[in-house]
């Protein structure tokens, strides 16, 4: 798995998690919603970090638990 595909995954599970939207999530996080809705469908492979900052922020977690998941050990080598 890449980085990528962690965070939009990651992003989806905690939209379930927290009963929200994609398009819901954007408004909470100030973020517009093609920029979210580009993350979650994989057009968007590298999210900015202050975008995933943003993110954590309207869901009320750190940064630390938003890659506090599985899905972030054994990522795929970026460099090859």
């Amino acid at each position: 798995m890449t980085i990528g595909e962690a965070v939009r995954q990651r992003i989806l599970d905690l939209c379930r998690k927290n009963l929200i939207t994609v398009n819901g999530l954007a408004l909470i996080c100030g973020i517009t919603q093609s920029t979210l809705s580009n993350i979650v469908r994989g057009n968007n492979k590298n999210p900015q970090i202050n975008t995933i900052k943003k993110i954590c922020d309207g869901l009320e977690i750190t940064i630390q638990d938003f890659f506090n998941s599985p899905l972030f050990e054994n990522l795929d080598q970026e460099i090859k």
